[in-house]
């Protein structure tokens, strides 16, 4: 399974690449397999702000509706409009054209506690 260096992770399986003050967030590579085929994805409207560890979007698949969390605090910026009608990409493509959500970190002290790809490879072999 793969881990992008580059990237950094959470421990509930959200994806960032952080971009200055502006994060692509999407879920991870183990994440959307353990889900099963993603059948929806509910995306937040441009403008929206949440704090960290808020539910920012919902995934579903064919087995189980997941909420995807925001690590910091953001501002909804863009959302990934290709994933209406083709909410295959999040399993096809997790880390490029499946992303979820462009947000603008408005407070970035969480950032420090997520994991690089390393960490996050050795967390996920433990489950």
């Amino acid at each position: 399974m793969e881990f992008p260096a580059g990237l950094v992770y959470t421990d509930h399986d959200e994806w960032l690449r952080i971009e200055g003050d502006v994060a692509v967030l999407g879920i991870s590579a183990f994440a959307q397999d353990a889900l099963g085929e993603i059948v929806h994805v509910e995306l937040p409207e441009v403008g929206a702000t949440f704090s960290a560890g808020d539910a920012i979007c919902e995934v579903e698949s064919v087995k189980a509706v997941a909420e995807v969390y925001t690590p910091v605090d953001v501002e909804v910026v863009e959302v990934n409009e290709e994933l209406d009608g083709s909410e295959e990409l999040v399993n096809e493509d997790p880390y490029g054209k499946g992303w979820l959500l462009k947000v603008r970190i408005t407070d970035d002290s969480g950032l420090s506690g997520l994991l690089d790809a390393d960490a996050y490879a050795a967390k996920v072999a433990e489950a």
